[in-house]
């Protein structure tokens, strides 16, 4: 049995994730949970599955009775310091943006391994983090379906070549839009994913295309491939999650129905597959599989994102200071969705490529993206 952390053990993720540990009691126990600000959702997994530590951000004005027989943490440095005295074996980092980049950090000094759902901490602090995960010899397991794809696929490498990755992507919900509706999509639009079920936060990103840019950043420091060497490919349907090709033409790809406890799963139960009562691939009943390359024109914060790759140093970190800020006014309704790109873009240009040497950098840059962000979006 292995003991796990789980770090957004309210969202998406992190419920789908305790799904897993509800049908495996003997394989996984949940050790450390913790929210954000969710605490009736928290109260009720920690009764669920009365982990030894459990943590909120946001202070509630009391604790049940019933769930006190646990260590409780709060503040905003709550999740780190949950983790730490759990002393898990596993993290699974699944807090939503640069806010995870603390946690996974801590990650590799207290845990065996880390499971990655948090994508932002290898945008903004990439070099750093791969770095000290080979020091002290930490596997980063991938969380995210694209990269799970990427990662189950190289399990047959055998020492071969690879010569490019293949990320695919759904378009999210305005893949079909005219560029002149895309700009004033509603959050009810955007929201409205054909094929996953997500966050808030994650969900715009796929609508803007910004997340499969996050994700090339990521795939970029999780296997060591250059930005000429990863592509993306418009998928609609979610069935081939993504795909290698070898030096010798071949293209390995991973495939299953849209199911975040697919990659979750294999995570978490590294090297072996962890069944979670998937639904199983009716070939006959698909009939085909649509592909085609991204319309980066109606859709520009991708090639952005790219760009902010090759650029390197703080470039990664502005661009993801910036977006987060853009979304979180969107959702808020104080710019329309249009907006977004053109807030990174303006971030982008204004802002100068500095070199990042600690996770001091790191955060210096992303409140320079953020306080720029804000200023624009008064405009």
């Amino acid at each position: 049995m292995r003991t796990i952390a789980i770090l957004g053990a309210t969202g998406s993720i992190g419920t789908q994730a305790l799904d897993i540990v509800r049908r495996h009691p003997d394989k996984f126990r949940a050790s450390c949970l913790t929210a954000h600000s969710a605490s009736d959702k928290l109260f009720e997994l920690v009764r669920q599955f009365r982990p030894d530590v459990a943590a909120l951000v946001n202070e509630p004005e009391a604790i049940p009775e019933d769930v006190r027989f646990c260590q409780w943490v709060f503040g905003p440095d709550s999740t780190v310091e949950a983790l730490k005295a759990s002393r898990a074996q596993d993290a699974l980092c699944a807090i939503v943006g640069i806010a995870g980049l603390d946690a996974v950090w801590t990650a590799l000094d207290v845990c065996e391994r880390v499971l990655l759902a948090n994508k932002e901490a290898l945008v903004t602090g990439g070099d750093l983090v791969m770095a000290k995960a080979a020091e002290k010899n930490i596997p980063m397991l991938p969380v995210d379906s694209e990269h799970s794809a990427i990662f189950q696929c190289l399990q047959a490498r055998q020492g071969n070549p690879v010569k490019r990755l293949l990320l695919t992507c759904s378009g999210g919900a305005l893949r079909n839009w005219k560029k002149e509706d895309i700009y004033n999509a509603t959050v009810k639009d955007v929201l409205a994913h054909p094929t996953w079920n997500m966050g808030g936060k994650i969900t715009v990103d796929c609508a803007s295309m910004v997340n499969k840019g996050l994700e090339v950043i990521e795939a970029h420091h999780l296997f060591g491939m250059p930005a000429e060497k990863i592509d993306v490919v418009v998928h609609p349907q979610s069935i081939v999650h993504s795909m290698v090709e070898f030096g010798d033409g071949a293209v390995l790809a991973q495939l299953g129905n849209p199911d975040m406890r697919g990659p979750i799963g294999y995570a978490m139960g590294y090297p072996e597959r962890i069944p979670y009562d998937a639904k199983p691939l009716d070939f006959a009943a698909l009939g085909h599989l649509d592909f085609a390359a991204p319309d980066t024109d109606r859709f520009p914060a991708l090639p952005m994102a790219i760009e902010a790759l090759k650029a390197g140093g703080s470039a990664p970190v502005v661009l993801n200071g910036a977006n987060e800020a853009a979304v979180g006014a969107f959702l808020k309704g104080q710019i329309p969705f249009g907006r977004i790109p053109e807030i990174i873009l303006a971030a982008l240009d204004a802002i100068p490529v500095t070199p990042i040497m600690c996770i001091a950098d790191v955060y210096e840059a992303d409140g320079k993206a953020r306080a720029y962000a804000k200023e624009r979006i008064k405009i």
